[in-house]
């Protein structure tokens, strides 16, 4: 049996299952498996492998084309019989009577549902560190973190342990772990991904995307889990192009730009050589470069933390022991509310309820609720104003690359400031895209973020996939 299967891109692992011969998923199935157990204890991925592994059943051949492709999924995705947790003790046990609608359009394609991700509880988190049941690790240095929340999903990618994820995104929980880890991860237009089944973190920020190896593969895979889905009140009835079709190196013409407030102080040195030596690139494959403003993205991270720890609170207060997983051993209903989310709960979930308990109460709703959706609607302003100018925005994914084990978790501050440049495409609701774009000189990926318009995620497509087929940072394997 090849012992490399592991090691296909998405899109090498269709054509090798074009045939949908069983043997050939099974020695697929294997090599994974078997790539599993070899790095995961140093990794610590996986949360639970697929229960009942077995070749997805071929219903509409035309149909299928994802039919046996190995999917990993983040543990905030719900799967009808399988525990889905979001890595939290309070949901231990809980097992979904139903599926996401992701999850089904996967399955509809024919996916083979291969593993569950570890992930920051509750995606609460910039470094896969606050997870109920161990951190996990970088591949490329595994007394690094892999980013969060989505840390697992990239993680495994990374390290050839899947052959694509799917992770969420709230405030750049696809994106910072895709650049600290070297992989490709897009966070859609909101809208653009059913949330049906995603456990809630911010219901006006949540977005599932698509963790895979190249952008082709990303591609592919966010088409196949697009779409309007009258079961999400959020999601949009707009067409879902063929993204492969946009694939090309010609971007001669494309407008990029790089904004001033994002190229700033305090970024690292070697993160911000790779962005300037990216933008050569764009330039010499004819695109047109220019400096572009967003005056306000400055109060990202205010805004973000305080619309997201409010609907947070709000989302989380279902969680108190009566209806579905943990439940504290208690002598009165009170005294098992309170043990249960005492218990149930880890450090960070208790510090973001607390505060969107705070900024949601009598008195200071209007001073730091209220004010914070104003802010975020001039945030979605400068965008629009922005994409008049350019066609894809241009910056750093991360302001570093990975960070050690243990270095901002008693930092709360410093730990969310990693999110300082993907917070604002959230808040605006545009897609964002992070892609490799080099290393550090300690072996590390550096993620460069593309930014588009609204339901515009071809033309990020388009722009990423010309930078890295001339770039080929994507070939570069961690030593595992």
């Amino acid at each position: 049996m090849p012992q490399d299967l592991c090691r296909m891109t998405l899109k090498e692992t269709q054509n090798f299952l074009a045939s949908k011969n069983p043997s050939d998923f099974k020695s697929l199935l294997d090599s994974l498996t078997d790539r599993v157990g070899q790095v995961d204890s140093q990794v610590k991925a996986y949360l639970s492998l697929n229960p009942a592994p077995a070749a997805p059943k071929i219903e509409n051949s035309n149909s299928e084309p994802l039919w046996g492709v190995p999917v990993s999924l983040k543990d905030n995705i719900c799967t009808e019989g399988w525990e889905t947790a979001c890595s939290s003790r309070i949901l231990k046990g809980y097992i979904p009577p139903y599926d996401a609608t992701v999850v089904k359009k996967l399955k509809n394609k024919g996916a083979y549902l291969f593993g569950k991700c570890n992930m920051d509880e509750f995606a609460f988190g910039s470094s896969c560190e606050s997870s109920a049941h161990h951190p996990t690790f970088n591949p490329w240095d595994i007394r690094r973190v892999p980013g969060g929340s989505s840390g697992g999903s990239a993680a495994c990618v990374a390290s050839d342990e899947a052959i694509c994820s799917l992770g969420s995104d709230t405030g750049g929980s696809i994106r910072q772990p895709a650049a600290l880890c070297g992989i490709v991860g897009m966070k859609p237009t909101y809208g653009r991904v059913s949330r049906f089944g995603l456990i809630a973190f911010g219901s006006s920020l949540d977005q599932v995307g698509p963790m895979t190896k190249t952008v082709e593969d990303n591609a592919i895979l966010l088409q196949a889990i697009a779409g309007h889905d009258p079961l999400d009140s959020t999601s949009a009835d707009v067409e879902v192009p063929d993204y492969t079709q946009f694939l090309s190196k010609n971007i001669k013409g494309l407008k990029i730009g790089m904004p001033k407030e994002y190229f700033i102080k305090g970024i690292d040195p070697e993160v911000n050589a790779a962005l300037q030596e990216a933008a050569k690139v764009y330039k010499s494959l004819g695109a047109e470069i220019k400096e572009v403003s967003l005056p306000h993205s400055k109060y990202g991270i205010a805004v973000y933390y305080v619309v997201a720890t409010a609907e947070a609170s709000s989302n989380l207060a279902r969680f108190d022991g009566v209806q579905y997983g943990y439940r504290a051993p208690a002598e009165n209903l009170i005294q098992m509310y309170v043990e249960t989310r005492d218990r149930g709960f880890g450090q960070e979930a208790k510090r973001r309820i607390l505060l969107g308990t705070f900024v949601l109460s009598a008195g200071y709703y209007d001073a730091y609720y209220l004010r914070a959706q104003k802010v975020r609607t001039l945030i979605q302003q400068d965008f629009q104003n922005c994409f008049k100018e350019v066609d894809v925005i241009l910056s750093p994914t991360s302001p570093t690359t990975a960070f050690t084990i243990g270095e901002k978790t008693e930092d709360p501050l410093s730990m969310y400031l990693s999110d300082i440049f993907t917070i604002s495409a959230n808040l605006a609701g545009v897609p964002a895209l992070s892609i490799p774009c080099g290393f550090d000189s300690k072996g590390l990926p550096i993620g460069a973020q593309l930014m588009g318009n609204y339901f515009d995620e071809a033309t990020l497509y388009r722009a990423a996939y010309a930078y890295e087929q001339t770039t080929h940072w994507y070939e570069r394997k961690p030593k595992l």
